[in-house]
């Protein structure tokens, strides 16, 4: 896995290429680690990630103590298609534990419904 990190300001966007699983997530959690405490929006860029599995669904959703910036936004983009119909997958099997809203600021919640003509 090849990971690229840059930092603008208070904004951190990270590029991992590859996949997002299991094996490499100890490579990714020593890059959220090595970011500034002063980083308040992470920036994950999923563009070169063809796959993820369940284990990169929980590191992008759940906080950890990889993370040291408890209060840290964290936003996806580049959603290629198997990661983003895990997302799409895990947001309607659980919606609240998954919600899609934090992830990808653009979507709207799941309870918004288009009104009726």
């Amino acid at each position: 896995m090849n990971i690229t990190t840059t930092i603008d300001g208070t904004t951190a966007r990270i590029s991992p290429s590859g996949e997002l699983d299991f094996d490499t997530l100890p490579p990714l959690r020593a890059t959220v680690d090595a970011l500034p405490p002063h980083v308040t929006d992470l920036q994950w860029d999923l563009g070169g990630t063809v796959f993820m599995d369940v284990t990169g669904l929980n590191f992008l959703f759940a906080p950890g103590p990889h993370d040291s910036a408890p209060g840290r936004r964290t936003t996806v983009t580049g959603l290629n298609r198997q990661p983003l119909w895990l997302l799409l997958l895990a947001s309607e099997v659980r919606p609240t534990g998954f919600d899609l809203s934090r992830l990808i600021p653009d979507t709207p919640p799941t309870d918004v419904r288009p009104a009726a003509f």
